[in-house]
């Protein structure tokens, strides 16, 4: 059990003291032989040490203190290994339990996210020495996967589940998921959503019954439109962010676009598609044969349970007569506006980045232009 305790986290307030040092960050290159190499601005703090002591991965793997002399010179060699983590609180730790019951015998490692604070609550459950426990009152999934999950961290993992916590796994077999996500070259997946989930937004996420994977929706009504020649989310090339799956190389993407001030990650899924290394309508799928249920229960920001003694904490109490304070308004209030920070800072992005070009805006141009080409051929 690895037991990190971050102090002081408020929400929505920068700073705060940090018991556990942040992990130190390499940027690194492709050379030509695919192996990975330094940049020269980071190799300059490196040139006192010969090149072959030099180790910039690390991983989650638990150690022990001593090993039989027998065994001490074999080295450890991780395959199929793969990572989930999740945000906890108290209030779900009966559904957290039975998911990790299912994912830890079949070689996942296995990383709580405590964001209420109380970690002393799950001393009970026969697991929990085996996973990695982390501490940060108040802190959402992407706060904590920017921080914890940096490639370099998990790159011995082939896949990585980064989930919610209120997901009903009866239906799931995550062996069977890695299955199917690897037979049909899914670089982001997520299980489908059962039909009588308490919450579907999107309806790309519902399980098509007699379907093992689907890749994209087809909607005539509403505002969204989507048919067989959309190419981009919520039609095609798209998951949510409450269940999402990632092989190694989408997750390296997926990690440089999360905005590290931006914590509640919205508008990450309308994006997540760049990060498919490739056509995003053919390697991002949604897995019916292996679904869940999306039980909707609110977490940050939720009343009369533990988490939200931990989210008042530092809060001045409210004036007489003052209207009551509301933390899962104030909270999508924040996310709204961190989905219109998000878009912009995209679009300046792309404004600024001159040698950038859209993979698949390029290819609805070619599109367009082969349909011209044939109608006037």
């Amino acid at each position: 059990m690895v037991y990190i305790y971050m102090a002081r986290a408020l929400p929505f307030v920068a700073g705060g003291s940090y018991i556990a040092p942040a992990l130190p960050l390499i940027d690194k290159r492709r050379s030509f032989l695919g192996e990975q190499e330094a940049y020269p601005g980071t190799s300059g703090n490196l040139k006192g040490l010969p090149r072959g002591i030099i180790q910039d991965t690390s991983d989650f793997e638990l150690r022990p203190l001593w090993s039989p002399s027998s065994v001490r010179s074999k080295v450890s060699v991780y395959s199929d290994r793969h990572l989930l983590a999740i945000p906890v609180g108290m209030k779900q730790k009966h559904n957290v339990d039975a998911m990790v019951q299912k994912f830890l015998p079949e070689n996942f490692t296995i990383i709580l996210f405590h964001y209420d604070a109380n970690m002393d609550g799950w001393w009970d459950l026969s697991w929990s020495s085996k996973a990695i426990h982390i501490i940060a009152p108040n802190q959402t999934k992407w706060w904590f996967a920017k921080r914890f999950l940096h490639p370099d961290i998990v790159s011995i993992y082939d896949y990585i589940f980064l989930w919610d916590e209120d997901l009903g796994v009866e239906h799931f077999s995550p062996s069977r998921y890695i299955e199917i996500v690897k037979e049909e070259g899914l670089e982001i997946s997520q299980p489908a959503l059962d039909p009588d989930s308490g919450h579907i937004h999107h309806k790309i996420t519902v399980r098509a019954r007699t379907k093992k994977v689907h890749r994209r929706v087809y909607e005539l009504r509403g505002n969204t439109r989507c048919s067989e020649a959309s190419t981009g989310p919520p039609c095609t090339g798209f998951v949510e962010g409450m269940a999402p799956v990632f092989s190694r190389s989408a997750w390296d993407c997926t990690w440089h676009l999360i905005q590290n001030d931006l914590i509640h990650g919205w508008g990450l899924d309308m994006k997540i598609g760049y990060c498919a290394q490739g056509d995003r309508t053919q390697n991002v799928g949604v897995v019916d044969e292996e679904y869940v249920v999306h039980k909707g229960i609110p977490s940050l920001g939720g009343s009369g349970d533990e988490t939200a003694k931990v989210l008042s904490r530092g809060r001045p109490t409210p004036r007489h007569g003052a209207s009551a304070f509301d933390e899962r308004i104030e909270i999508r209030r924040q996310s709204t506006w961190e989905f219109e920070v998000f878009k912009g800072r995209w679009n300046k992005a792309i404004a600024a980045d001159k040698s950038w070009v859209d993979p698949f805006t390029s290819d609805r141009k070619r599109l367009r232009h082969r349909k011209k080409k044939n109608h006037f051929s």
